[in-house]
């Protein structure tokens, strides 16, 4: 193996050597020479007479301090470091880069014929020499000069000047008046269509806006727009928030590692999150689209006008906008099904990963390579912690909380500490022990024992922590633990503890403690961790009828959801038993009649319903399981589906004929939709002639929900029309890249024995492009993820077409592959020969002689 990458550790924070007063960026684009002149002014922090700055894969071409010629630098693959520096002075640093052959999409690259920069983490670094760290703040001028084929040259801030040059190019001048790190510059120039709009602050300021996308896409971008005005109007009355430019700038760009970046004032976006009709993207689509769009703007704030003081601090702008744009989609749609999604993500990735050899805190100590923090702990564990905040809190105190962090740190760069400190001394309320949360590691469990004293009318609930093996932290933690206690009927006792009236979420703050309960007149039963009131795992012993009982009469609909994915546990369980004894495995008849019950009344949230009645994932259901049982767990998840398909055939083809959707983007006809599709996905295991004209009226629809729908019903299921409509849905959308991600992805799901050739085969596909990291997460990514019975395939060539993959893509985009080689990380947890399986790729990438730092930091970690 290469020689090892140095790690960075929290505990070595010191504040930069320099200061920057200004810094003025000049580009002169072209496609493999552009040139960048940076001229900034800096101030020594001590008596320092050198400057080291960073810096990876440039062309130095010049170097001047006060204006005149410089030579006492010295400089490596990595640096730049200038010496017999005096204490104030100004520098100019002229560069050469090669946008064209930049891969790795960090730094300015290409796009589709479009320059584009992504520099979060430590991008900024490949564009020019600088302090490229989140603490050095300063203000930018920027000009960018270009061919006229590039009639938009755009960065952040507001624009100043822009005209013609005696060459023939022209040039665009910006400047944005708010200081800012350099991981939040962005330049994007290229040829677009522009979908503009305005909106009007609740100051009475005009803000326009403006939506940059490929040629031909302008009818896909009214969505996005639309999602920008609402995120804008929220943050003014949820949080008080105001944007602060004149423009508000959102770039779409097919070519991009992230879902999007919120770079000040221009933010850049995968395509796939801002391009959107009814005709091309499902309602899942357009759902994810108001979300990032959400998250990106509220960035401005928490994250852009207050960043963090170093890369550990991550979580301080990540977890923070994460819970502002979950509770932004829940305050415009559904917030049980939006607490579902968050809590899925958490169970079905979160806690894997706290499980695997990456476990780290939200505020992760130690780190080699900073783009693989860019985690689902840091994001969305650090989003349950802002949650659990909130709920100790209230909203008013929180609300509090968030108006002094902006008072005392507006501009700067701060800490996860400075955050929780805001909240504590707004609120009065005591968060030093809840603060050991941002050093916590892995995910604690919470035992539950339960007793009713009929003789006294009370109930006991004792709860025990137990913090993960891996956990540094093992002193009790401060749990937000939210409980309800239903009667027979399913109606919510009142909650009554030393004769007063008490709050459903008890502070867990002890290692081990009771609460009794008072005037409880018979035995509840107890949905504990109501809405997953923190992250952490339960064990108490539900029954299934007390599992069913939760179903039918629980007042949240994440309850309810939550009751049956446990019912599902269960099953497993039983089912795993079953498997490993030869016999025939089978869904409960109690399960099978709850659901049937469900689906003939309709009560509710049709979306809901059908999440209800949907088996859960391998992953999700493989959590229950120290060693995974791949091919008992495959069997069961098959057996249930069909069961359900069998045995309530006849009930789910009533409410799919009574789902009446009308085409709309309205959450009741979406609803309908979502439960059409549930139906038709079971349905289509047991298709009959009625079955098959549903199918094929919905592949002829031109609402993609629908038409993709009944074309993943096909094709799960398998049916003799199943190659001919998906060669169909081939020829009728290659001319739409988005649309064919979705086509990938459900090819990555076929199983047989030729399910691996067949996929493989798709490399030589017109779309696929191993350099797009789209379409590679839609093809390798889809199968790694979604498909259990291949990809851990008993001969290993499952894991193979992974491994190789990841030793083209550790070329290409590094960044990308480590994303890529999540699912192995967790090798550990397979059984003996799928361990020795893949253990074996990770093997051959660690002997790779270029092995990136990102993959070395995984596969060392992995391997160890």
């Amino acid at each position: 193996m290469q020689t090892k990458p140095q790690a960075k550790y929290l505990k070595d924070y010191k504040g930069p050597s320099h200061q920057v007063a200004s810094l003025e960026l000049t580009f002169d684009l072209y496609p493999t020479k552009t040139t960048v002149k940076a001229k900034a002014r800096y101030t020594a922090t001590d008596e320092k007479t050198s400057l080291k700055l960073d810096g990876v894969e440039l062309k130095l071409l010049s170097v001047k301090v006060d204006g005149k010629l410089f030579d006492q630098y010295e400089y490596a693959q990595d640096y730049l470091l200038l010496n017999g520096l005096p204490k104030d002075f100004e520098l100019e640093i002229e560069t050469q880069i090669s946008p064209q052959t930049n891969t790795s999409l960090e730094g300015l690259y290409l796009s589709g014929g479009a320059y584009c920069t992504q520099c979060e983490a430590e991008g900024f670094r490949k564009i020019t020499y600088f302090l490229d760290r989140p603490d050095v703040l300063t203000v930018y001028t920027v000009t960018v000069i270009g061919e006229q084929s590039m009639p938009h040259l755009l960065s952040n801030g507001n624009k100043i000047e822009s005209g013609q040059l005696a060459d023939g190019r022209h040039f665009a001048k910006w400047h944005d008046p708010f200081k800012k790190p350099s991981y939040l510059f962005a330049l994007v120039a290229g040829d677009f269509d522009v979908l503009e709009d305005e909106f009007i602050t609740r100051s009475g300021r005009k803000v326009d806006l403006a939506l940059f996308v490929d040629k031909g896409n302008l009818s896909k971008a009214p969505h996005a727009m639309s999602s920008l005005k609402k995120a804008m109007e929220w943050d003014e009355q949820r949080f008080g928030l105001e944007y602060d430019l004149d423009i508000y700038m959102i770039v779409a760009v097919d070519f991009f590692n992230m879902g999007a970046m919120e770079n000040k004032g221009l933010n850049v976006f995968n395509s796939s999150c801002v391009l959107a009709n009814q005709q091309t993207a499902t309602d899942r689509d357009y759902h994810t689209i108001e979300s990032i769009v959400g998250h990106e703007y509220f960035h401005n704030w928490t994250g852009n006008r207050v960043t963090c003081r170093d890369w550990f601090q991550l979580s301080l702008k990540e977890g923070l906008t994460v819970f502002r744009d979950q509770e932004f989609s829940s305050d415009l749609g559904s917030r049980g099904l939006n607490r579902i999604d968050a809590v899925m993500a958490m169970r079905t990735h979160q806690f894997a990963e706290d499980a695997g050899p990456m476990a780290h805190s939200i505020r992760p100590d130690k780190v080699i390579e900073m783009n693989n923090f860019y985690t689902v702990t840091v994001y969305n564990k650090g989003a349950e912690v802002i949650r659990m905040m909130h709920t100790l809190l209230g909203e008013e105190n929180f609300q509090k909380g968030m108006q002094l962090y902006f008072e005392r740190h507006d501009g700067c760069a701060v800490t996860c500490d400075d955050f929780v400190a805001a909240m504590q001394d707004a609120s009065n309320v005591d968060l030093r022990q809840f603060r050991l949360w941002y050093e916590q590691i892995g995910t604690p469990t919470l035992t539950v024992e339960t007793e009713y004293l009929p003789q006294s009318n009370t109930y006991a609930c004792t709860i025990k922590q137990k913090h993960a093996q891996n956990d540094p932290i093992q002193s009790p933690l401060h749990i937000p633990f939210a409980i309800e206690l239903l009667d027979k009927s399913g109606h919510t006792l009142p909650l009554i503890v030393n004769g007063e009236r008490v709050s459903k979420v008890i502070n867990v703050t002890q290692e081990e403690q009771t609460v009794v309960f008072e005037q409880i007149p018979e035995r509840p039963v107890a949905v504990l961790l109501e809405d997953f009131s923190a992250p952490v795992l339960v064990k108490y012993d539900y029954k299934m009828s007390e599992l069913i009982h939760i179903i039918a009469h629980a007042s949240s609909d994440y309850v309810r959801w939550e009751a049956a994915q446990q019912a599902f546990q269960l099953e497993v369980l039983k089912g795993v038993e079953q498997f490993n004894s030869g016999a025939d495995i089978a869904l409960s008849s109690e399960l099978l009649e709850t659901f049937s019950k469900l689906l003939c009344d309709r009560r509710g949230d049709l979306a809901l319903l059908a999440e209800l009645i949907r088996v859960p994932s391998f992953d999700t259901l493989s959590s229950a399981f120290e060693q995974i049982p791949v091919d008992a767990l495959n069997s069961c998840i098959k057996c249930f589906e069909r069961d359900i398909a069998s045995h309530l055939a006849d009930t789910l083809k009533q409410a799919f004929e009574a789902c009446e959707e009308n085409g709309e983007l309205t959450h009741e006809a979406i609803s309908a939709r979502v439960l059409k599709n549930v139906c038709l996905y079971y349905l289509a295991m047991v298709a009959d002639d009625k079955v098959s004209r549903w199918l094929d009226n919905q592949l002829d629809s031109d609402n993609m929900t629908l038409k993709f729908g009944a074309l993943k019903a096909t094709f799960n299921a398998q049916l003799a029309s199943s190659d001919n409509t998906m060669a169909k849905f081939d020829s009728q959308w290659r001319h739409d890249l988005l649309v064919m991600d979705k086509w990938f992805a459900l090819q990555a799901t076929q199983v047989g024995e030729q399910a691996i050739a067949k996929i493989k085969s798709l490399y030589v596909h017109p779309c696929f492009d191993k350099s797009n990291p789209n379409r590679v997460r839609a093809l390798i990514g889809s199968f790694a993820r979604n498909n259990s019975e291949e990809f851990h395939r008993i001969d290993g060539e499952g894991y193979r077409l992974l491994g190789d993959l990841l030793i083209e893509l550790n070329a290409i985009n590094p960044q990308n592959a480590s994303r890529m080689l999540t699912p192995f990380m967790s090798w550990k947890r397979y059984d003996e020969q799928r361990q020795t399986l893949m253990k074996a790729q990770l093997e051959r990438l660690s002997k790779l002689s270029d092995l990136s730092d990102d993959l070395y930091e995984k596969v060392e970690k992995a391997l160890s």
